[in-house]
């Protein structure tokens, strides 16, 4: 067998090297086509190029555009962390916090890696307190990060975080609160949810409060995890305190009661202010109708608006004061000159003003205790247009309030070469002028401290000591203005309800028609401004009702009270001693009061 085939093998050796010898390769068709030179020096270059190419980007990469791509490559595993600041406080003359800000959980999410199934996902959006299409929405997988909820509560994030979720995460931001709800939200005002102001105090001192933020550079896994810190940590600069001249305690109390006497007369709204007359310190600024700056869904512009500072009104009866003090002052009268008050004793061009009730020959004082529009107009066409302008100027009317607060309006005071000689005796009873209700007490502290209008702040004055002011009248025709006030706030005068047991006050009501379009309409304003104590005076309170409805609308009845109450609580806040006494002062609650002329 193995000879058989050695023979076999050697044979077909044979024959193959026979057959190679016999194959012409000139006469082959494919082995005796010729390759083009070009043809291989082109492949040739073609791979140098490509090396070339390949060196280009290199040198690119690691030379020429290398921060680039240097930051591309951090960018996938590297993060900077803000650290927030912490939002300064806002607090009130006695330390009490108004407006604080604190660390709550805000959940958040990337899309793409939430691992959960159709039951975890209903439950996720029951806690969130959404609908599940909106959960989907939020994950949609394109997204790279979505917040699911911000500024959650501590029993969300629990619940969130017992399901295990991957995915989603949380992370602390801080939460604005603000303790003293509706009673000071129209002072403190509110942030955003980036905790940026946006009313009252919070805009105002904006970048007092915000501080600065710091940061951290950090490595994070693909789950978002700190694997470690990489660079300088800058720390963050919590904001600045802003010590408010408000008194937390007057606040409150102020608040409560013009909020009760909307109530009372069914009114659509109201304010206060209370002046300290030494310093100018704003110790309240209330308004009803009001919100809670700590949830702000539903609100309307009538709860947001700040209406001692924003709304302006003809100031009515409140006026008659500055008149008697500016005749006295450029002695046109006399404290003891007689005026008679008999109806159309005053004509203008065919026009006489008239009062509600006729009240014949009035003293100066008598004027201001009755209210006569007649006697006050009568002072007013005594003296030029310009020394009426000049006064009404220098108390503040016409002028944007120097008040570090969002705001704050100018009211209306025309150029007095404009004026009419009607015009004259009607400004003289605040018609045909304008001015917020803010303007009007910081007005009366002219009598308050002698003669002299003091400036008005909002923040507080640790010193407590009387501020320098602008000298409008002399000091005697301020005390007798006082004296004037504490008569019409007594019996025989417009205002009796006014009184405060155990301290002498005084002031004077306003009532008048509410102007729309051209014309005036059955609506009212009502309110009260005045002092106490009046022998050694220490706040001014001005208070404004609008649209008292019950059939009550004089000043001295429905503004009247509330300045009585908001005195009586306020000067026992401030620890101001009582200086009449008690037992043999008279009451005047029961006493009816003179029908004003407005």
């Amino acid at each position: 067998m193995k000879k058989w085939f050695g023979q076999s093998g050697a044979k077909s050796a044979h024959r193959a090297a026979v057959s190679a010898r016999s194959v012409s390769y000139s006469s082959s068709p494919l082995l005796a086509s010729k390759t083009p030179p070009w043809r291989s020096r082109f492949l040739v270059a073609l791979v140098g190029l490509g090396f070339i190419g390949l060196l280009g980007r290199a040198v690119y990469v690691q030379v020429i555009g290398n921060d680039f791509y240097q930051r591309q490559g951090e960018a996938r595993y590297a993060h900077t962390m803000e650290l927030p600041a912490s939002r300064g406080r806002i607090i009130d003359r006695k330390g009490q916090v108004l407006a604080t800000s604190v660390a709550v959980p805000s959940i958040w999410a990337i899309p793409k890696e939430v691992d959960a199934d159709a039951d975890k996902r209903r439950a996720l959006a029951k806690i969130l307190g959404i609908s599940r299409q909106e959960l989907e929405k939020k994950l949609d997988p394109s997204s790279r990060f979505v917040w699911l909820r911000r500024q959650a509560d501590d029993d969300m994030a629990t619940q969130i975080k017992a399901l295990g979720l991957k995915g989603v995460f949380q992370d602390r931001e801080y939460k604005r609160k603000y303790p003293e709800g509706e009673a000071a939200a129209h002072v403190v005002g509110f942030t955003n949810i980036e905790e940026r102001g946006q009313e009252g105090i919070e805009l105002a001192f904006q970048k007092d409060l915000q501080g600065r933020d710091g940061s951290r550079s950090v490595v994070r896994d693909r789950l978002g995890r700190v694997v470690e810190d990489i660079g300088e940590r800058v720390p963050a600069s919590n904001g600045r305190d802003i010590d408010l001249s408000i008194d937390s305690k007057v606040q409150f109390f102020a608040y409560q009661r013009i909020r009760d006497a909307v109530a009372e007369h069914r009114a659509k709204a109201g304010s206060v202010v209370v002046l300290d007359a030494q310093t100018g310190e704003v110790l309240a600024l209330s308004n009803f109708p009001s919100y809670n700056p700590g949830d702000r869904q539903n609100l309307s512009g009538a709860q947001l608006r700040n209406r001692a500072l924003t709304d302006v009104f003809e100031p009515g009866s409140t006026m008659k004061p500055f008149i008697a003090a500016l005749a006295l002052e450029t002695h046109h009268i006399r404290l003891d000159s007689v005026i008679n008050t008999a109806p159309r004793s005053l004509v203008i061009s065919g026009w006489s003003p008239s009062d509600t009730k006729p009240h014949g020959d009035l003293t100066v004082a008598g004027v201001i205790q009755k209210s006569s529009n007649i006697g006050t107009a009568k002072l007013a066409m005594m003296m030029q247009p310009r020394e009426m302008h000049e006064m009404f100027t220098a108390i503040g009317l016409g002028q944007r309030p120097q008040l570090n607060f969002p705001g704050a309006v100018t009211g209306k005071l025309r150029p007095y070469k404009s004026w009419r000689p009607i015009e004259q005796a009607t400004m003289s009873y605040g018609y045909g002028l304008s001015a917020s209700l803010f303007q009007l007490a910081r007005a009366y502290t002219v009598f308050a401290r002698d003669g002299e209008l003091i400036p008005a702040t909002m923040r507080h004055q640790p010193e407590g000591e009387p501020v320098p002011g602008i000298r409008v009248f002399s000091p005697k025709v301020a005390q007798e203005v006082r004296q004037m006030l504490q008569m019409a706030a007594a019996p025989g005068g417009t205002a009796p309800l006014a009184q405060v047991a155990g301290y002498s006050v005084g002031g004077k009501s306003g009532t008048a028609h509410k102007q729309e379009g051209k014309g005036y309409t059955n609506k009212y304003r009502s309110w009260f401004v005045g002092i106490a104590p009046i022998s050694k005076p220490r706040i001014v309170v001005a208070v404004m009702v609008d649209e008292p409805s019950t059939g009550v609308y004089y000043g001295g009845a429905v503004a009247g009270p509330v300045f009585s109450q908001v005195v009586a609580q306020s000067l026992r806040l401030l620890n101001v001693a009582p200086d009449l006494d008690v037992k043999t002062q008279i009451v005047a609650k029961n006493v009816p009061a003179v029908e004003e002329s407005f």
